[in-house]
């Protein structure tokens, strides 16, 4: 079954309620890219007003935290974030009745900004992605707050060549970007592949949406 066939059933399923659709999968799998191409497809459906994304990037704790928690160097990891905060606005954002501000993350900053994004109090559908969405201990009450969840997959070694073109982008060497793959991206993804299994639908993060 593809995404759209899936996501379709569950809306109409449960029309006139909130849905909450998470996307998760190791680094450089095409998280984002599922998630973006999800929400244009429903807003092009249904108006803007219908959907709200909220990526997981956005309560990546700032750089200066992390240097004070001595993080930096594993920045990505799943205790580099702000797991409350990410619950905490997950659970508002569901029985929300006014528009709900959240914050993105700035990639060629490489910093989290505050309420950079609306969630629309009309919407029908939010899509909201991350790495860790399926993990145990403190992310653990993320997936009861989720309607459905797709895992995205890649092959190793185009994840792995995606990321190194990211981080050079984002101004490392070439040297640098590969490893911090090697360092940080793949043990993240060695975590994020044992939640494979708890996904309703896992997705190759290869192959076209349409």
């Amino acid at each position: 079954m593809s995404v759209l066939t899936d996501l379709d059933d569950v809306l109409a399923a449960r029309a006139g309620e909130r849905i909450v659709v998470g996307v998760t999968g190791p680094p450089g799998s095409g998280k984002t890219s599922l998630a973006r191409g999800l929400t244009d497809h429903y807003r092009r459906l249904h108006g803007d007003g219908f959907v709200g994304h909220l990526p997981m990037d956005g309560f990546h704790l700032a750089d200066r935290v992390l240097a004070q928690l001595g993080r930096s160097e594993r920045k990505g990891a799943p205790d580099t974030f702000d797991v409350d905060g990410y619950i905490a606005l997950l659970t508002r954002v569901i029985g929300a009745d006014r528009d709900v501000y959240a914050p993105d993350f700035d990639h060629s900053a490489g910093e989290p900004v505050a309420a950079a994004l609306v969630l629309p109090a009309t919407a029908g559908l939010i899509v909201t992605e991350g790495n860790y969405l399926a993990l145990d201990g403190r992310w653990s009450p993320v997936a009861d707050l989720l309607t459905r969840l797709y895992y995205v997959d890649a092959p190793t070694r185009l994840r792995r060549n995606r990321l190194v073109s990211r981080h050079v982008a984002a101004g490392r060497s070439t040297e640098a970007a590969r490893a911090w793959v090697e360092n940080v991206d793949e043990p993240n993804a060695a975590l994020v592949a044992n939640t494979r299994d708890r996904a309703d639908l896992v997705v190759d993060g290869t192959a076209p949406l349409f």
